[in-house]
């Protein structure tokens, strides 16, 4: 639900209606999906055929909408390297959109410096990863960036969130600093088809004593645990 939730809100924020309710999302994905391995639900939906070019929205559109499936494999998990680089995107990254040009000329960047993400800064403070939300455990709390328009809702991250409020493991929405993420003990990117990566390395220094950290092996257990109990209500 939370994902057509926030579908809904971005279509809007957009200028469009959805074009379905969430049952008849629902009966799209039971349709899509078989077996009993993990999956990824990919859905996209544009304003459909302009009969000219034009950058107006046309009149009542008939949207296209896209819809696929993808097993997920969980290889064992390794700490990541990650570098940051300037937040160059636009105004309205809370939009779950295709406009993501500036996602992936940042994230080629990382990789072409040999790292697996790009952390984003923007104005002195840390917004997100190019495809991730982050956190950080600095002083022993765990924390995240607030809900902005510089971010991504991630319901990854909420749902870590409500894990950490739960389990009583100290947690904050609030802003965070260049300089404290680099003296983080631990560092996580987060995203529903890679879950819960740790950072290890951050700008070619490591990041706490360069291994996976204590908080992220007893988050990712509560997390694996919520996927053992969302497969057998």
């Amino acid at each position: 639900d939370e994902h057509l939730d926030r579908l809904e809100n971005s279509l809007a924020e957009i200028r469009m209606q959805s074009p379905l309710t969430h049952q008849q999302w629902r009966s799209i994905i039971e349709r899509l999906i078989c077996g009993t391995e993990d999956q990824s639900i990919y859905l996209q939906i544009t304003r459909g055929v302009m009969p000219k070019r034009d950058h107006a929205i046309p009149p009542n559109p008939t949207p296209t909408l896209f819809a696929m499936c993808c097993p997920i494999t969980h290889p064992p998990v390794r700490g990541i390297a990650a570098i940051t680089l300037t937040d160059t995107r636009w105004q309205q990254c809370h939009l779950k959109a295709t406009t993501l040009l500036a996602n992936i000329l940042l994230k080629q960047q990382a990789v072409d410096q040999g790292a697996a993400e790009a952390i984003l800064i923007r104005d002195g403070h840390v917004t997100e990863g190019a495809a991730s939300n982050l956190f950080a455990v600095i002083d022993g709390i765990l924390i995240t960036p607030p809900k902005s328009h510089e971010i991504l809702p991630g319901i990854t991250r909420d749902l870590l969130l409500e894990l950490a409020e739960k389990h009583h493991i100290p947690a904050e929405e609030t802003a965070i600093s260049a300089e404290a993420l680099s003296r983080a003990s631990e560092i996580w990117l987060t995203s529903s088809t890679y879950e819960i990566r740790p950072v290890v390395e951050l700008d070619g220094r490591s990041v706490g004593n360069g291994e996976i950290g204590p908080l992220w092996h007893r988050m990712n257990e509560l997390y694996q645990a919520f996927k053992v109990s969302l497969r057998n209500p």
